[in-house]
């Protein structure tokens, strides 16, 4: 009964390995979702494309993605993301950020110290 609402939002291949599957974990009370967490995993990037059309040609990914990253799906789960440079390099440049961020919250209440120049 719950595999049959299942199939408005998935494939036929995934209702088959649902229905097939043995769930490791069966919380009463919790949405669905948890209990097929095992097979499903979300796609974090708004492009696409599977790993075969990847390896034909993988900047006409990239390109076609003008900027983006593209999720490189294998049976239709991601296996990995294709960050281009740029977003890459944007990305790093904001977790460098947060550290400093987290960095300067740790240490605003401490005791400043008197420095002159001269003395280093």
């Amino acid at each position: 009964m719950i595999f049959e609402q299942l199939t408005v939002h998935l494939s036929v291949s995934s209702y088959f390995t649902l229905q097939t599957m043995k769930p490791k974990i069966l919380i009463i009370n919790e949405p669905l979702w948890i209990l097929i967490m095992q097979t499903i995993r979300p796609i974090l990037a708004e492009n696409s494309t599977n790993i075969s059309e990847f390896k034909k040609n993988p900047m006409a990914a990239v390109a076609q993605a003008d900027g983006f990253p593209v999720a490189v799906l294998n049976r239709n789960q991601p296996v990995f993301y294709c960050v281009p440079a740029a977003a890459y390099e944007l990305l790093m440049g904001k977790l460098e950020d947060l550290e400093l961020a987290q960095l300067v919250e740790a240490r605003k209440n401490q005791t400043e110290i008197d420095v002159d120049i001269n003395d280093l």
